[in-house]
């Protein structure tokens, strides 16, 4: 069994090994030609360009390796059922499910690799890939100008312009920023703006500067222009590497992500003791409304009450239904915060799933894959890739739909991310049951054709 258990498994290593570099290959060419434009017209440089491809890396190798697993599987299984080596092995008295023991064995290795990769590799390169996607946008920040948005990436100066024609920017105005003795203004018609190798020159025709004197408002300068031209040194232009600890939750490591959740569920029990204050202070009962609902009509109810209560007196009614409004009003603001705290708490846990959910389908893409190979008996690659795409993008669908479906605080996010691995764990121990009775899972009625008599 250790022979046959190498073989199977070596037989698994190759395909796999070729299906992630083609898969790779396909997704990393869409996402090139996808991001060709930030690194158009940017005067980046090469070894800057491959590193930030490389970062993109790695949710591609995330996402490649389940489906490589699938294919692997299909290739192996339907190459050896095409050829009767499971014909073989079941006639030695090995039945099916010892024969794909190695290949689910082998899913596991590569399960608890992805776990690791997902964890540790993938949340850091997301990280640097962001910081150096925002660092290439904004090297020289002239060429990403859109009418009517303010540019602050410019050293020193604030602009906006109200139109562009081709190259030709219209009614640009300038501010000066970060000097705190003398405010600049410029205004002109039009303006172009051209790229050296050590600067960018931003030249403006036909408008107007005022000066004015921050400390002395009465020395304050007009000067007119037919042209003006500001130069900005390279070294305000090239790109800068920032470091940043902010992070979004597709950048954290789960203990990362569990100190967030934990954080915010701290925040939300402040935000129910804090109400239930207020309403100690408004009403005299320390309750608690769950839902915004709940705490609008109790506050209405305590409202009609003391519309109808005849011992207070007018300014004492006054003063209560001021302070009943003010706490309607907090029960609306202190939800929404609830709400939006919920549904960070969700987005970290769904991501914490995500981590764990995408690996274990590998195993059981092991066992689909298996079952489908030895059915279909056909080991080529397009047949392995066309039934894995059809599978594949099933499981991705109802992956991104309980994604987006727990984001939101429908479902939960064990719910939302674990669902798909439910029906893939149906379909593929169907298919098993199958494949081991050695029948095939769908059946079709046979078309009889009933022959005429001969005269």
């Amino acid at each position: 069994m250790r022979l046959l258990n190498r073989y199977i498994q070596k037989e698994l290593f190759f395909p796999f090994c070729y299906s992630l570099i083609i898969i790779i290959f396909i997704l990393f060419t869409n996402f090139l030609l996808r991001a060709v434009d930030r690194f158009l017209g940017k005067g980046i440089d090469l070894l800057t360009i491959l590193e930030y491809l490389f970062f993109n890396l790695a949710w591609i190798v995330s996402l490649a390796v389940p489906m490589a697993v699938l294919i692997a599987a299909l290739m192996t299984f339907g190459r050896m059922s095409e050829d009767n080596e499971i014909n073989a092995m079941r006639s030695s008295g090995i039945s099916f499910l010892k024969i794909i023991r190695p290949a689910i064995m082998f899913g596991v290795i590569i399960c608890m690799l992805l776990i690791y990769f997902n964890n540790f590799i993938l949340p850091e390169m997301n990280f640097r890939a962001r910081l150096l996607s925002g660092d290439i946008y904004r090297k020289r920040p002239g060429l990403n100008i859109n009418p009517g948005h303010f540019i602050d990436e410019i050293p020193d100066y604030s602009m906006i312009i109200r139109g562009k024609k081709d190259d030709v920017m219209e009614d640009v105005r300038i501010f000066s920023k970060n000097n705190r003795e003398i405010q600049t203004s410029i205004h002109s018609k039009t303006g172009t703006l051209s790229t050296i190798d050590d600067a960018f020159i931003l030249t403006l025709y036909e408008g107007e500067i005022h000066e004015m004197d921050l400390k002395n408002y009465e020395n304050y300068r007009r000067i007119e222009f037919m042209k003006h031209v500001i130069t900005v040194p390279a070294d305000d232009l090239l790109l800068n590497r920032r470091d940043s600890s902010s992070r979004t939750d597709r950048e954290m490591q789960i203990p990362m992500m569990l100190e967030r959740k934990i954080y915010y569920q701290d925040r939300i029990e402040k935000i129910h003791q804090r109400l239930a204050r207020s309403f100690a202070r408004a009403t005299g009962d320390s309750i608690f409304p769950g839902t915004v609902e709940a705490g609008i009509s109790l506050v209405s109810g305590y409202k009609s009450q003391m519309e109808n209560d005849t011992t207070l007196s007018t300014h004492e009614k006054q003063r209560k239904m001021r302070r009943l409004s003010r706490l309607e009003s907090q029960v609306r603001n202190e939800h929404n915060l609830i709400k939006n705290y919920s549904r960070n708490i969700n987005k970290y846990g769904v991501e914490i799933h995500k981590k764990f959910s995408l690996p274990f389908a590998c195993i059981l893409f092991v066992i689909t894959g298996a079952s489908l190979g030895v059915l279909t008996k056909k080991g080529g690659f397009a047949i392995g890739t066309s039934l894995s795409l059809g599978f594949f993008i099933v499981y991705y669908i109802f992956l991104v739909g309980g994604e987006d479906m727990a984001d939101r605080n429908i479902v939960s996010p064990f719910v939302g991310l674990w669902t798909p691995n439910l029906i893939l764990s149906f379909i593929g121990i169907y298919l098993t049951l199958h494949t081991v009775r050695e029948q095939a899972p769908f059946r079709f009625p046979k078309l009889i054709r009933k022959k005429g008599k001969e005269h």
